[in-house]
């Protein structure tokens, strides 16, 4: 068992800076790896035409197995890249960290005093029906576009009380040092 150090504090995510408080985290929509689900009914069905076709054949009733198989592993490489896509949200900052293959990883990071302007975009019904949108944060560098995101009225609400507590706290920072 190892022992943790009382001098240094417990970090929530890896990246987490000193005295830097995590506030919520989120992820996109499950419907985002619909690729996923495809891919794990494609080579189901398609193997399983074979023993439609030729019932006489018992040989054959292995093939849905091995296309179940097939789209099993292709579903799990799809469910790794949408559960490690994640988004933290930070008193300081909004880290976007994007799995990218098996191994790969992008991160993006933003400083919550450099966002100008949020909204947010549901696509029609079915976004409607299944609660997810499009999220759009703007500042001076260009926009971060968050797509599929589960809830984005909520994300939404989190991201703007945020915002302006920053630029609240910065507003008096600014009113003390003049």
């Amino acid at each position: 068992m190892v022992k943790k150090n009382d001098k240094q504090p417990e970090l929530d995510f890896d990246g987490q800076r000193e005295g830097e408080e995590l506030l919520f985290v989120f992820r996109r929509h499950i419907l985002a790896m619909r690729k996923g689900f495809y891919s794990l009914l494609i080579p189901l069905v398609i193997t399983a035409l074979p023993v439609l076709i030729w019932q006489h054949n018992i040989t054959l009733y292995w093939l849905p197995l091995a296309g179940f198989a097939i789209g099993l592993l292709l579903f799990f490489y799809h469910f790794i890249l949408w559960y490690f896509t994640i988004y933290i949200v930070t008193n300081q900052r909004l880290r976007q960290v994007t799995q990218r293959g098996l191994f790969g990883k992008d991160v993006i990071e933003l400083r919550l005093s450099k966002i100008q302007n949020i909204s947010y975009n549901v696509p029609g019904f079915t976004g409607e029906v299944f609660k997810f949108g499009t999220i759009v944060i703007q500042t001076f560098v260009g926009d971060l576009v968050i797509h599929k995101v589960e809830h984005p009225d909520k994300i939404y609400n989190q991201l703007q009380n945020v915002v302006n507590n920053i630029a609240e706290a910065e507003g008096e920072h600014e009113e003390v040092i003049a």
